[in-house]
């Protein structure tokens, strides 16, 4: 698995691309969030995609837990994440309030979990 490069990383935005990542994929639960890690597409650039559901809370909720989640991913993903996967971060009821830097860390143990972390 090679690392990204910061213009290599797409957006998930259809239904049937995140049902994909859910169904063929491997996920890994932390405190902060849920990644989820859908199966190798050869040579293509590695994508995310976000979700909150209603159930962490309201839209004012929601939309704060998906903009922290979406700094997490362009912030780590490029660096760490191995390309040609597609990577779903779900928000958890803690992601809201939990402190950036445990949710960073959440999102780094859970590529290290599920064997896409890569140092560069």
């Amino acid at each position: 698995m090679k690392p990204l490069a910061k213009r290599d990383l797409a957006i998930l935005r259809q239904r049937k691309e995140f049902l994909a990542v859910a169904h063929k994929g491997k996920k890994w639960a932390t405190p902060g969030l849920i990644l989820q890690m859908g199966a190798d597409r050869q040579n293509t650039p590695a994508r995310y995609g976000l979700t909150a559901s209603s159930k962490i809370g309201g839209a004012v909720v929601r939309n704060r837990a998906r903009r922290r989640l979406r700094a997490l991913a362009t912030q780590i993903l490029p660096l760490h994440a191995a390309a040609g996967y597609d990577y779903v971060l779900i928000a958890r009821a803690t992601t809201p309030q939990r402190k950036f830097e445990e949710l960073k860390q959440d999102l780094i143990t859970a590529l290290k979990k599920l064997g896409a972390w890569q140092n560069r």
